[in-house]
């Protein structure tokens, strides 16, 4: 890159195109939409799924055994949204 081209990206706050070009941020620019999982963090995707387990376990008056059922529908539910 030359002394210009850091120059005028500096004085100006924008990327040159040669710098987009190169820069990852701009990568899937047009690009198809992101899934689910992709869109959700994956700690606003746990709480949901938590969320839900929690309340499958409430349906069944919270009877001790099928925990990880629960959890397991509830990711499948979630994945579904």
């Amino acid at each position: 890159m030359t002394s210009q081209t850091t120059s005028h990206s500096k004085s100006t706050g924008r990327a040159t195109a040669a710098q987009t070009a190169r820069d990852p941020a701009f990568e899937n620019v047009g690009a198809s939409p992101p899934t689910l999982t992709q869109a959700i963090p994956s700690a606003l995707r746990e709480a949901k799924i938590a969320t839900a387990a929690y309340y499958r376990a409430e349906q069944r008056g919270f009877a001790p055994g099928n925990e990880l059922a629960d959890w397991l529908a509830a990711e499948r539910e979630v994945e579904r949204l």
